[in-house]
């Protein structure tokens, strides 16, 4: 039986390295649809398996954090946990610690 797209967006979520970002925006792509970025997000949203599914590593293609369902003081620890310096709700040095 086909995977429906939740179960895609957070299979791709689970090759997203500790220490690395991925965005909504490049998920979207790596499943076919590049304008699905939104509901990348909501699948994140639903995400019932945090942190072992990692949707705390996925941010807005600015490198600001954007939302996760526990808060994003919690996502900026998590990140923070996994050596990701996070300053005013935004990843510092995003192009490098972008996962590509």
């Amino acid at each position: 039986m086909p995977k429906g797209f939740d179960e895609r967006v957070w299979e791709a979520l689970k090759r997203i390295p500790k220490g690395r970002v991925a965005t909504y925006k490049q998920i979207a792509v790596a499943l076919g649809n590049p304008n699905a970025a939104r509901a990348v997000g909501n699948a994140c949203n639903r995400n019932r398996d945090s942190p072992r599914t990692p949707c705390h590593r996925v941010v807005k293609s600015d490198g600001s954090l954007g939302a996760y369902a526990k808060g994003l003081k919690k996502k900026a620890a998590l990140l923070r946990s996994e050596g990701i310096r996070v300053k005013n709700k935004k990843v510092i040095e995003f192009d490098r610690k972008l996962f590509r």
